[in-house]
């Protein structure tokens, strides 16, 4: 009976799949760049659908927009190592740690899980020298994506949520460019992952619970408070919640990344970061540093009251270089944020 017993498990062994290698953390912490994604081994399969274990997704009350494009997101930590809260500001992770953005288009938006090309998968890793940004770009037959340091460009068609035909011509940044957008107080930085914008609801696989307290359940996450005590990030296209906010929300979100005291943009004096309370300072009622071509001959930054006025939504609304604002990362005009923003405008007072 034993012996039978000691066959039958042998079989069953020799029948399971085998389990996937770990992600290489010795790859992340190289100091030369993987030629190809695969190498990292943070996916299990070679299309880079299927995260490996140690991988968390999340998702932000409100992102960054980039030419429509679908993000899918993971926080990888290295075996033992936790994110610490921060009230303000990105979470302090700790050295290994990979943000891992995938982008994505569906071949129509009203079926988003059918036909989807994968565009390019950015890493931003946390070295002992501090933060290294990386873009791989997929092939055409979404077998391999390789390193691209001097950026891409991809023509994209697809059919929008209300089936019409779309095109974008999305671009892949340079190594220079990820510096521009990731930059605080002149050293590369994540952008994305602060608490506030965690504090919301993610739709695991074994049911829908808060980030904050799903992290800190797991053990990734350390020193966060109840969610309901925690600052949270109003998502930018829920109607339910205050105009303001919101719209508040999605600047800070697309543009504060630049246009904070530390970022690219700190001497336009225009500083967009939720945390900023000045409304000279938000750009309401605000002259313009430098004025030009790009300010339309217009005379603040935001105009209460008068979104025709204003010089951001005369931006936001411009695909041409050297006026759109933000100045990397699209190639179309968002209409449903600058409608947001345009709305908000309207409804402060002169």
């Amino acid at each position: 009976m034993r012996r039978l017993l000691a066959v039958l498990a042998a079989l069953a062994f020799l029948g399971a799949a085998p389990a996937p290698a770990p992600v290489a953390l010795d790859a992340l912490m190289a100091p030369t760049p993987a030629p190809t994604l695969a190498a990292y081994r943070l996916f299990t399969d070679a299309a880079g659908r299927v995260p490996n274990a140690g991988l968390t997704p999340y998702a932000l009350n409100t992102p960054l927009f980039s030419d429509y494009a679908e993000k899918q997101r993971y926080l990888y930590l290295p075996p033992g190592a936790k994110a610490r809260y921060r009230p303000t500001g990105v979470l302090d992770l700790p050295v290994g740690a990979t943000l891992v953005k995938v982008f994505a288009y569906p071949a129509d938006f009203r079926r988003p899980n059918e036909r989807v090309r994968l565009i390019e998968t950015r890493l931003l890793i946390h070295r002992r020298s501090g933060w290294v940004a990386l873009a791989y770009v997929w092939n055409d037959d979404q077998t391999e994506a390789v390193l691209k340091r001097a950026g891409a460009r991809r023509g994209v068609d697809f059919l929008d949520l209300e089936g019409r035909p779309q095109h974008v011509d999305y671009r892949i940044p340079n190594a220079n460019q990820c510096k521009q957008c990731h930059s605080l107080a002149g050293r590369l930085a994540p952008i994305g992952p602060k608490a506030r914008n965690l504090n919301g609801p993610y739709a695991y696989a074994e049911g829908a619970e808060n980030q904050l307290a799903h992290w800190t359940r797991l053990g990734l996450l350390e020193g966060a408070p109840a969610p309901a005590s925690a600052p949270r990030t109003a998502v930018w296209d829920d109607a339910r919640e205050p105009l303001a906010a919101r719209a508040r929300a999605y600047l800070d979100g697309n543009c504060a990344h630049c246009h904070n005291p530390k970022g690219e943009a700190s001497n336009s004096g225009l500083f967009l970061d939720l945390e900023e309370t000045r409304p000279s300072v938000q750009g309401l009622g605000k002259r313009p540093v430098a004025a030009g071509r790009a300010s339309a001959d217009l005379f603040f930054d935001i105009a209460p009251g008068d979104p025709d006025g204003s010089i951001l939504t005369h931006r936001m609304a411009s695909t041409e270089p050297g006026v759109m604002m933000p100045e990397l990362g699209r190639s179309v005009v968002h209409r449903e944020g600058l409608a947001l923003v345009r709305a908000y405008i309207a409804s402060l007072k002169k």
